[in-house]
Order: structure tokens, then sequence, then C-alpha cells
């Protein structure tokens, strides 16, 4: 049961931001925005810059819907804010939201908890000059991507020692670590969890050579299948994995965890979002969908979830 602790206050679905997904982060605020309309909640668009906290002030915000993608918005920047400014808001709290979009410290955790992963080596500028057989512990092809960003910006398939230093360029322009792993050829899984339980997993096959920032977010560019047709336990599996992914990494409310499933049926984490894409081709929304919850159930689902990381959240 939904208490509607939220419905006569004063929310800013906050979106834009200041990060390379500025632009999905739009679509996604927008959508909220419309949902929350809809459902008859008071909605304050604001597109976030460095002046957020006087914007939050000015607009007497009671309630903040994180609608934000990558640096400053989904790494604990702006709810460190919020905690100081006592707003409540969706999703996971400062830490765990710092964790998840570290790749490097995230990988730490999974090993830690034995959770599988890719094989992984990370990487910072000073030691980019050394070649890639003096670096790194396996063979071609390898995936070279930045440490701390999502929506698959700056990620390269490198197949051969030519391509590798471009690869390098490119995944530095987002950060001064990148990492590389060994290339995983096999079906791409997604988890969605809501309310710390999976709610199901589905498979992606792009266009595209991966699951890319274009296959992700221009409709046609990937085929989604719900479920994701796996062997029964492998599928059961996958959900429990991202379950405990989602609970050693700290998140609230809801997440994504994306996996790898290999031609053996091994599945690998890649990663946890923790505020994963709420736009028309978005795959939380598919799956809350499948599982009976429209886009606006979804939309009020979480924030009738928000909280700060020192006022627990009632019981719904």
């Amino acid at each position: 049961m939904i208490h509607h602790r939220f419905k006569n206050k004063r929310i800013g679905v906050l979106m834009g931001g200041l990060s390379s997904e500025r632009e999905v982060s739009l679509k996604s605020g927008a959508a909220v925005c419309e949902a929350l309309s809809r459902l008859g909640y008071t909605q304050i668009p604001i597109d976030v810059d460095r002046d957020i906290a006087a914007t939050l002030k000015r607009e007497r915000i009671e309630a903040a819907f994180i609608a934000l993608h990558g640096r400053y918005g989904e790494d604990g920047a702006i709810q460190g804010l919020l905690e100081i400014m006592q707003i409540p808001y969706t999703g996971s709290k400062i830490t765990a939201s710092a964790i998840a979009m570290d790749k490097s410290r995230s990988y730490d955790i999974f090993r830690a908890h034995q959770l599988p992963t890719p094989d992984t080596l990370i990487l910072n500028r000073e030691e980019a000059d050394l070649s890639p057989k003096k670096r790194a512990p396996f063979d071609f092809p390898v995936v070279v991507k930045p440490v701390s960003e999502g929506s698959s910006v700056g990620v390269s398939i490198v197949k051969n020692s030519d391509d590798f230093s471009k690869a390098l360029k490119t995944a530095f322009q987002y950060g001064e670590e990148i990492v590389i792993q060994p290339y995983i050829s096999g079906m791409e899984v997604h988890v969605g969890i809501l309310d710390q339980k999976a709610i199901g997993a589905i498979e992606i096959k792009s266009k595209g050579v991966f699951y890319d920032y274009k296959a992700k977010y221009v409709p046609g560019m990937s085929t989604h299948i719900y479920p994701a047709p796996l062997p029964e336990k492998v599928y059961k599996t996958v959900l429990d994995l991202a379950e405990k992914t989602h609970n050693v990494i700290g998140c609230d409310s809801y997440s994504r965890v994306d996996f790898l499933v290999d031609k053996d049926m091994n599945p690998f984490i890649l990663e946890v979002n923790t505020l994963p894409g709420m736009t028309e081709t978005s795959l939380m929304p598919e799956m809350a969908r499948e599982n009976g919850l429209d886009f606006d159930m979804l939309v009020e689902k979480i924030i009738e979830t928000a909280s700060t990381a020192f006022g627990k959240r009632d019981a719904s």
C-alpha cells in the first residue's frame, strides 16, 4: 500500500545536469514530470546547474526525484547536497551512489563478496604509455571504458594493439582512471531491482557491436526480450546475483544490474546503475510493465520511497 506521503509536497524533478548524459537525463526528467502531473503531485522541473542549492531553496522543494544520470547526479554529489539541505530524495544514498559509479571500487567489492566479474585491470593516465601486453593480463579483444561514466559513454571494444591507443585516449577524456577487461562474447542481460527485490531479467540484442549509447536511446536500435531466454536455473542465478550485488553495494529502493552471460551460461556482473534511465526506451520501466506496473505506477512507487540517510522511509 502506498501512503502518498508526498502528494501535497513540492517535488523537484532534478534533470539535465553537468554530465555527458545530460540529454538522456532531460528525457528521463520530462517523462517523470509528466507522470507525476498525471498522478496529481506538484512537480517542479529543475535543470541542475552549479546554482542548484539556491534553486532548491528558491523553489521551496520538499522532496527530490533524481532523474540525473552520470557524474554529479549518480555519484553521490547531488545526494550529499540534498542530505545537507535535509530534502528527501529518491534512489540510493551517498556511499552506495559513489561506489556504484566508480567501477574500480565496485569491482573490489564484487570480488570481496565472491561475485562473478570479468578479469579487470584499472589503468591510470601515467601508466597509459605502456604497451597493452605489458599491462593487460589477457589477450585481445579487450573492452576499454572510463571508471566513472554510464550509458556506455567512452567505451571501446579493441581487437588489436593498433587500436589500443585510440581507445585509451577516448576513455581518458572522462577521467583519470580507466577499466580494461577481456571481451566476453555472450548474452547481454539486465536485471531490474525494485524495493530491494529482483523483478526480472531482460536480454538486449543490439544492432551495433554492443549495447552502446545509440542502442540504448535510439528507438529501433536494439531488441528487448523479456524474460531473458536463459535456462531456468541460470535465470534464477542471475536474479539472485543481482539482488546480492544491489545489497553489497548498499543500494536503496531501485537499481539495474547489468550482466554478460557467456556461451557456457556463466554470468558476469558488469555494473550497477543506481539511477537507471526513465525514458521511453529504458529497461527499468519496461521490466516494471511486464510485472504489472505501468510507468505512472513505477514513478509513484519510487517517489514514495524518498528519504534522507538520516530519516528512514515509511513502510509502503
